[in-house]
């Protein structure tokens, strides 16, 4: 995991930040509440996960559109561009981490994804 996350490009992101930047990416701006109640976390605790991540350049706040009294939190184009490289980064590690597989390691992995798959998806 080490590995994987070195590919991920020069910034050294915690998993929260990470997951909270991928949660973005994906569904779009939220609330701090919003982000919160997402991961699992106090409101506080993901207000200085925003901090970190606003002092970085990763994300911005902006007036929420139906609620004047909150502020929604988006990725910036750099953070944006960060997630897209970290991906591509990982995914190519990974691919040639699997190339170094023997056919039957392979097969091994792509059976226990499918295992864990269903798992997921009970």
């Amino acid at each position: 995991m080490r590995r994987a996350r070195a590919a991920g490009g020069a910034y050294d992101l915690s998993w929260t930040q990470a997951m909270v930047m991928a949660r973005l990416d994906r569904h779009g701006p939220a609330t701090i509440a919003d982000l919160a109640r997402a991961e699992g976390m106090k409101p506080q605790s993901m207000g200085a996960t925003i901090a970190a991540l606003e002092e970085l350049g990763m994300v911005e706040r902006a007036p929420h559109p139906t609620d004047g009294r909150q502020m929604n939190i988006a990725l910036t184009a750099e953070g944006a561009a960060v997630r897209s490289s970290s991906q591509n980064a990982k995914r190519t590690w990974l691919a040639h981490a699997i190339a170094q597989l023997d056919d039957e390691e392979q097969k091994t992995l792509f059976d226990a994804g499918e295992i864990i798959k269903r798992l997921a998806e009970s």
